[in-house]
């Protein structure tokens, strides 16, 4: 890959200076990604006279956003949400927003000299996401906690957040596309990669939020984000992937729930709709429609 072999210079004229790009970065149709870059277009003033607010989780691809912006001239504040008990995350890998992944966020703020904020939005995502999974498993249906983040805690407070530190956008790492009709309204496509596409997780989102969201990674695939991420020497290039639900320690959701609501695991009858009794289950929460 040519992204691999190109300075760090070069980058930042490449984001900066989209004719360039071509030159050392050539994915089909490459002008996809330049558009993604030119979060306002049109804007009467600098790039260095807007503000933009990068949702950063200390993982590859959000760090890759971060640093691309930073590069394109765009005045870049980071800010990382602690969702749940640091002392937990501290020994919780593989999840977003856990402790480590706090700590590589700020070090790749710091690496690219932008301003890092770390907030504590703990109870609120106690209340929104995590009492809401417990809640939905003891009515016996299958909760997904993702949505339900996205639906609250990032794309509601943390908007607001942003606006509050005077950004006129907020820039995300997620993979989908945010698109602009005919009729000047944002609509949200499929990601490029389809082994990456986000649009599942993200469909609550609205239309007031999307006028003040960007998703630069939209077009591109994640072996080139990769690439960047090494190209740009970030030291996250190499880290793997966020796969679990971040607050259930050991994939045991029953745990969580038990936790959350004493006595939800209590064992009981399995009874046909008829009344006979055909057996004994060992709680609700293990159970689900389907």
């Amino acid at each position: 890959s040519r992204l691999l072999r190109a300075p760090r210079a070069a980058l930042w004229r490449a984001w900066t200076e989209p004719s360039l790009l071509k030159e050392w970065w050539c994915p089909k149709p490459w002008t996809t990604e330049v558009r993604a870059f030119d979060l306002l277009p049109g804007a009467p003033r600098p790039r260095s006279e807007i503000r933009v607010v990068a949702a950063m989780s200390g993982g590859v691809d959000s760090s890759v956003v971060a640093a691309l912006l930073k590069y394109a001239g765009y005045d870049v504040v980071g800010v990382t949400l602690q969702l749940y008990d640091h002392g937990a995350a501290l020994k919780k890998q593989g999840a977003c927003c856990a402790g480590q992944d706090i700590h590589d966020a700020r070090r790749v703020a710091d690496a690219l000299n932008i301003p890092h904020y770390v907030l504590d939005y703990e109870s609120r995502f106690r209340q929104q996401v995590m009492e809401d999974f417990a809640d939905t498993y003891l009515k016996g249906s299958t909760p997904i906690p993702c949505v339900r983040c996205n639906q609250t805690v990032k794309f509601k407070d943390l908007l607001a957040t942003a606006r509050d530190l005077g950004a006129e956008a907020m820039v995300t790492g997620h993979y989908i596309r945010r698109e602009v009709n005919a009729s000047g309204v944002a609509e949200l496509a499929r990601a490029a990669d389809p082994d990456r596409d986000q649009s599942y997780f993200l469909f609550a989102t609205t239309r007031e939020q999307l006028d003040f969201l960007r998703f630069p990674l939209g077009g591109m695939h994640k072996p080139d984000v990769r690439r960047a991420a090494s190209a740009l020497g970030l030291a996250v290039a190499a880290k793997p992937d966020s796969q679990d639900i971040c607050f259930v320690p050991a994939g045991k959701y029953s745990d969580i729930v038990e936790k959350l609501r004493p006595g939800a695991a209590g064992a009981g009858d399995i009874v046909h709709m008829d009344g006979r009794v055909l057996g004994r289950h060992e709680g609700v929460i293990r159970y689900t429609i389907g």
